[in-house]
């Protein structure tokens, strides 16, 4: 079986520009737990989840650090910080989106993407065909694929 197959065809998308507001009401009015970001040339640019938008109520984690020889030395990657901080207090999709997007065609067969969602511990894929957003596939689609 291939993701044209199974994927979900009217897919929900959001722009980079819109507000974070505007995806936690997506998300909660749809049932759904993730959407493709979108540039204004309809390329897939992000996802954004729900575990985006909660981990803005977390604590945040200063850097531990320690002093040695009148210098400091980090035990923890500043751009870890930074990127924390960043999704703390954006207000925009694309300052909390993840922007390393893994997408399928519509030929890749349904075992490379049960893969795909294993190694990368990811709970759906945007299904791009020529560039252009055609389907997405959750791990719900794939549960009623072992359902049938």
């Amino acid at each position: 079986m291939l993701a044209e197959d199974i994927m979900t065809e009217d897919v929900i998308t959001v722009n980079q520009d819109d507000t974070i507001k505007d995806v936690a009401r997506l998300l909660s009015d749809n049932e759904i737990s993730g959407l493709p970001v979108i540039n204004d040339d309809g390329e897939v640019v992000g996802i954004i989840t729900e575990q985006d938008l909660i981990i803005r109520d977390k604590k945040l984690h200063f850097p531990d650090y320690i002093y040695l020889l009148d210098s400091i030395i980090y035990l923890e990657s500043l751009r870890e910080f930074e990127e924390e901080f960043k999704k703390m207090i954006g207000t925009q999709v694309e300052e909390v989106m993840t922007e390393e997007v893994i997408t399928v065609n519509q030929e890749t067969p349904t075992d490379e993407i049960v893969e795909l969602m294993l190694e990368h511990k990811i709970n759906r894929v945007p299904v791009i065909d020529n560039g252009e957003l055609v389907g997405i596939i959750s791990r719900g689609d794939l549960v009623k694929l072992l359902a049938d």
